[in-house]
């Protein structure tokens, strides 16, 4: 569905020139990593601004830092470099709001840099966005956005664990089930970072090699969240924000209305985010998140090449598609060793492919045939239970 995301009572794009901010962090590429971690550590901030002698170099999250294995006396250009092929994200400050959600999926970002006049203006945030076209989220319904079946972890499972499925799957936050699947908590990246920072206060320099390890072995039960903020799918996406936006959660666990205790899926502000490019073009509308990592590949590859899928089943109609990469430090012959999803949102429901390869071309190709095997594979029990029902049908008539 279409979000519209004009002015209050009009029909034309709203632009972020009134809702970007020149509050943010700045470093040089020339800081400390530890003053960096420092920073995330007390403030929490959605990102910092990185320049290079006043001009602007990229951004940093706290997730990358986490996933990073770059030493505290580092200079922040060490956790850039492998990203400096890539052209920065830049956004200008008239730009509209639905091509700004675009540029945050894209670079898997909270926040981007603004610029005025080819300057270094501010910053617009991912929740800045969600506040402006609040009002407009009404019209549609968490099951219109949300991800079905999301990746989970138990009580029990260690945070090396949880660190690692975080990592593969490029997100930032996993529900948590007991022993009978019932939902009982939430652990995200903060949670984890907040962790390791006060295990790492407390040892000594000569304890630091045994306890790294043990570290890794704690329980995911012992860092979580609980209890755990849920939403019914039926509720309507401007409820899910408001809700994200009062705790300041990045998202929410949904549920069936029956059983707070299930999970049905997760809501998320990028997937809230994702919603507001949804276009009426007639070409299918895909999302690519990680854009720089797409190689030799085009969108256009991308998008004929799923479609080439979606075609081998007729009756299924594309609403949304979103395809994510996202590069592992190993590599082979020069290739980084890439992780690809591809999820379809449809009229038939969810469906998804992912793989691994070196280089995205190779990763989105093993996606892509997992994603195939799915929409056959589903085009087979449709039309085994359109046959079953006609068969009662003719069952019924004698």
């Amino acid at each position: 569905m279409l979000i519209t995301v004009g002015p209050k009572g009009q029909n034309g794009p709203m632009n972020i020139a009134d809702i970007a901010t020149r509050d943010h962090l700045e470093i040089d590429v020339g800081t400390r990593m530890g003053k960096v971690r420092a920073e995330f550590e007390n403030g929490n901030p959605k990102g910092i601004i990185v320049t290079d002698d006043g001009e602007y170099e990229g951004v940093i999250s706290e997730r990358q830092v986490l996933q990073s294995h770059v030493e505290d006396d580092a200079k922040v250009a060490a956790l850039l470099k492998p990203s400096r092929s890539a052209p920065a994200p830049t956004v200008d400050r008239d730009e509209d709001v639905r091509e700004t959600a675009r540029i945050l999926i894209e670079g898997n970002a909270k926040i981007a840099p603004v610029f005025e006049n080819g300057d270094l203006w501010g910053v617009i945030t991912d929740d800045a966005v969600l506040e402006a076209v609040l009002e407009n989220l009404s019209a549609i319904t968490v099951a219109d956005v949300y991800t079905a079946e999301p990746i989970t972890v138990t009580e029990d499972d260690g945070v090396g664990k949880v660190i690692n499925q975080l990592r593969e799957n490029g997100i930032s936050r996993l529900p948590v089930r007991n022993e009978n699947g019932y939902l009982t908590g939430m652990v995200t990246t903060h949670d984890i970072a907040d962790f390791v920072i006060r295990e790492n206060e407390r040892m000594t320099q000569g304890d630091r090699v045994g306890d790294n390890e043990r570290m890794l072995d704690v329980p995911v039960y012992d860092i979580m969240n609980s209890p755990v903020e849920t939403i019914e799918s039926a509720a309507t996406v401007q409820t899910a924000v408001e809700t994200m936006l009062e705790f300041d959660y990045a998202g929410l666990v949904v549920t069936p209305a029956d059983d707070e205790r299930q999970i049905d899926g997760v809501i998320t502000k990028t997937d809230v985010l994702r919603a507001l490019t949804y276009t009426e073009e007639e070409q299918m509308d895909v999302q690519i998140t990680n854009i720089s990592q797409l190689g030799s590949m085009s969108r256009a590859d991308v998008v004929e090449s799923i479609e080439s899928v979606v075609d081998k089943y007729a009756k299924m109609q594309v609403q949304h598609a979103h395809v994510r990469f996202h590069e592992h430090k190993e590599k082979l012959r020069g290739q980084p060793l890439i992780r690809c999803q591809i999820r379809l949102r449809t009229n038939k429901g969810q469906l998804a492919g992912s793989g691994e390869g070196y280089g995205a071309d190779s990763a989105f190709r093993v996606a892509l045939d997992k994603l195939e095997r799915n929409v056959l594979e589903l085009k087979g029990i449709t039309s085994d239970e359109e046959y079953r029902g006609q068969l009662l049908r003719k069952l019924n008539e004698i």
